[in-house]
C-alpha cells in the first residue's frame, strides 16, 4: 500500500491522511465515526483478527476496516484450550506487535477474562493500559446489560468501547459449551435488552456472535450502533472472522459459519517438507546461495594453508 499525505489548500498543513490500496482506491483512516457513517449509508463493515505484525500489515493493506486483536489468540497462537487462560501481559504483547503493522484500520483489542470482572476501577485501569502501552483505539468487552454501567465508566475515561453479546467465549463454563444463543423467546428478549443497553451506553459497535439470523436482523434494525456478526447471518452491518480460520491455520474443525478463503496450512506444510528434503539431499544451499571469500583473501589463505601442509611433511 502506498501512503501519502494530502495538504489542504496548498498551505502545507495536513488536513487528512489518505492511503491508496493495492488497486489504487483512496482510503482514509477508519475511526469510530467512520463505522457510524457506514451503517447510515448501508455500506458493509469488514473486520478480521490479527495477532502479529506480519498478518496485521497484510490485513491492513487489504483495506479491512477493523483489525481485532482477539483473545482467540489464546488458542490460535498460544495453544491454550480456551480464551480464559490468556493474561493482560500476553494480550499487550500481541497488541503492540499488531499496532506496528496497522496504519489505516481501526485497531480493537479484547480485554481478557479477569481484566474487567473484579471491579470498575481495575477495569478502567486495564483499559487505559491497553491504550497507553499498545496504542489500540477501542477495547472490547463481553456482556450486555450487566456491563452497561462499566462500559459507561470506561467511556467516561475517554476510551471507546465495543460490546459483544450472544455466544460470549469467556462465559463458556456458564453456557456449558459454545452454544448458539437466543433460540427461545426468553433468549431473544434478553439479547434485545442487551443490545439496547449497549446502544444506550454508547459503544462503538456490537459484536453479535452465534445467534440466529432472524434475531441478529432484529437487533441490527433496532439499534443505532453498528453490528458486526460472526455466525449471526448477513443482515448485520458488518462481518468478522478469525484470520486463522479463513486461512485454514486452525487445527480444529471449522464452525458452521466459517468460510475458508485460502489453505495456508497446505502451503506451509509443502514448503517445510521441500526444505527438509533439499537439506537431506544436500541440494540446499547451492553454491549461488553461499557467500565466498574475495579473490585476494582466498589466494592469501591458500598460501597460508600450503605453508602449513609443507611443515607437516
Amino acid at each position: 500500500m502506498m501512503r501519502q499525505a494530502l495538504s489542504a489548500g496548498g498551505g502545507g498543513a495536513l488536513e487528512d491522511t489518505v492511503s491508496l490500496t493495492a488497486i489504487g482506491e483512496p482510503r482514509r483512516k477508519i475511526t469510530v465515526a467512520t463505522l457510524r457513517e457506514k451503517k447510515l449509508l448501508h455500506q458493509p463493515i469488514t473486520c478480521l483478527t490479527a495477532y502479529d505484525y506480519s498478518s496485521a500489515r497484510l490485513v491492513d493493506e487489504a483495506a479491512i476496516d477493523i483489525v481485532l486483536v482477539g483473545d482467540s489468540l489464546a488458542q490460535t497462537m498460544l495453544g491454550y484450550e480456551n480464551t480464559l487462560s490468556i493474561t493482560m501481559d500476553e494480550m499487550l504483547h500481541h497488541a503492540r506487535a499488531v499496532r506496528r503493522g496497522v496504519k489505516d484500520a481501526l485497531l480493537v483489542v479484547d480485554m481478557p477474562y479477569g481484566s474487567y470482572h473484579v471491579g470498575a476501577d481495575e477495569a478502567v485501569r486495564n483499559a487505559a493500559k491497553f491504550v497507553k502501552e499498545s496504542g489500540v483505539e477501542v477495547v472490547k468487552l463481553e456482556g450486555g446489560e450487566k456491563r452497561a454501567e462499566l462500559i459507561r465508566r470506561i467511556i467516561d475515561a475517554e476510551i471507546p468501547v465495543a460490546g459483544h453479546i450472544g455466544l460470549t467465549p469467556q462465559s463458556v463454563n456458564v453456557m456449558s459449551g459454545y452454544k448458539v444463543q437466543g433460540k427461545s423467546l426468553n433468549g431473544i428478549e434478553q439479547l434485545m435488552r442487551d443490545a439496547i443497553a449497549l446502544d444506550q451506553a454508547g459503544v462503538a459497535f456490537i459484536v453479535l456472535e452465534g445467534i440466529p439470523r432472524e434475531v441478529a436482523a432484529m437487533i441490527t434494525a433496532e439499534v443505532e450502533t453498528p453490528t458486526i456478526g460472526i455466525g449471526a447471518g448477513p443482515e448485520c452491518d458488518g462481518q468478522v472472522l478469525v484470520f486463522h480460520d479463513i486461512m485454514n491455520l486452525n487445527f480444529n474443525g471449522p464452525a458452521k459459519f466459517v468460510r475458508r478463503y485460502g489453505n495456508a496450512a497446505a502451503l506451509i506444510t509443502h514448503a517445510v517438507q521441500e526444505f527438509r528434503a533439499d537439506v537431506i539431499s544436500r541440494q540446499y544451499p547451492s553454491d549461488s546461495e553461499s557467500y565466498h571469500l574475495p579473490k585476494e583473501t582466498r589466494a592469501a589463505l591458500e598460501t597460508v594453508m600450503e605453508r602449513k601442509r609443507a611443515m607437516r611433511r
